[in-house]
């Protein structure tokens, strides 16, 4: 981050870098588009994989969108947001394996092409934003929770990708199944460090000191 500008910056208040703020920009957008590309693209093939992969661009879009809101903000809010995307992240989890169940009670097989075109696209965009946003890995539980959600959209395409090959030669839809479930347990995983982190940081936060009251005089 760069340093305060002369004048004085508030110690409570940490100045935001310019090129994490566009990185972000970026990102929403890219997310966003990627979202409702997955999203048709899920309910077309019947891949569980897919829509679990578009609930995932849509929720890292609203991270984006939070994580721009709070960046002025001081450590101890950053923080407590911080919170919130992590209860986000955590319910993503348990939509992604709920998800998974009902597809395996149903026997669904996806389209394995449609899944692997789509996930090779999807690949390329969290590639694209993986790379900007690696020199900001180690910064707070918000910067970090960002970062979590780009690993783990990466390594979601992947498996993406293996589903759809499963699927091809298998002609069953429970690589799809599998590929599903373990991106839920990614996303409770990183729900639980982002939380971890977020409540020590809060913890050690200082108080805010209550301000002092004020003592009307009477007029004589």
């Amino acid at each position: 981050m760069a340093d305060c500008c002369s004048g004085g910056c508030s110690l409570d208040k940490p100045p935001v870098d310019p090129r994490y703020r566009r990185v972000l920009w970026i990102a929403l957008v890219v997310n966003a588009l990627m979202f409702g590309v997955e999203l048709l693209g899920g309910w077309a093939a019947g891949s569980v994989s897919l829509l679990a992969d578009a609930v995932d661009f849509f929720g890292d879009a609203a991270n984006y969108g939070i994580s721009l809101f709070v960046l002025g903000l001081a450590p101890v809010w950053r923080s407590r947001t911080a919170l919130v995307k992590g209860a986000t992240m955590g319910a993503y989890g348990v939509f992604v394996i709920g998800s998974a169940l009902s597809h395996l009670a149903s026997g669904t097989v996806p389209a394995a092409q449609t899944m692997g075109a789509i996930g090779v696209a999807a690949l390329a965009a969290n590639g694209l934003v993986a790379l900007l946003l690696f020199a900001f890995r180690n910064g707070d539980a918000n910067m970090r929770s960002v970062w979590l959600c780009t690993r783990n959209d990466m390594i979601g395409n992947v498996a993406v990708l293996l589903a759809a090959l499963g699927v091809w030669q298998a002609g069953s839809g429970l690589p799809d199944l599998f590929v599903a479930s373990v991106m839920g347990v990614l996303g409770l995983t990183a729900a639980r460090s982002v939380i971890v982190q977020a409540r020590s940081e809060i913890s050690a936060a200082p108080a805010v000191a209550a301000p002092a009251p004020v003592v009307e005089l009477k007029r004589r």
